[in-house]
């Protein structure tokens, strides 16, 4: 199934106001683990910056029944080049303020994905 709301080829860094700024991200024994600030129901899905040390993402779905959360996970799986299962919300299920796992990476390799503009 085609996704609308990201485009690969679009590989976009995070814009806006603090866009040059790095999100804390702790490594665990199994991968890293971050914060990020979810937007629902924006005109479409795309990470834009760094909000209060969170990586600030934008979604089309709605905080219903999950579907921001889900929604929340395909998209860092599409930008981060891994598997929805390896991404897990830790903290945050009901909240736009939301603790992220994602298990299989190192903080280098997430900066790299996310900052690098590449």
């Amino acid at each position: 199934s085609t996704r609308s709301f990201w485009n690969p080829a679009r590989k976009k860094t995070p814009t806006g106001k603090n866009s040059n700024k790095m999100i804390p991200i702790r490594e665990t024994g199994t991968g890293v683990i971050f914060n990020i600030r979810v937007l629902p129901k924006s005109s479409r899905s795309e990470i834009t910056g760094v909000q209060d040390d969170a990586l600030k993402i934008k979604i089309t779905a709605p905080p219903v029944e999950g579907r921001a959360n889900e929604a929340c996970i395909d998209l860092l799986a599409e930008r981060l080049g891994v598997r929805k299962s390896q991404i897990s919300i830790v903290t945050g299920h009901q909240s736009r303020k939301k603790t992220v796992a994602v298990a299989g990476l190192k903080k280098k390799d997430i900066e790299s994905l996310l900052f690098s503009g590449k």
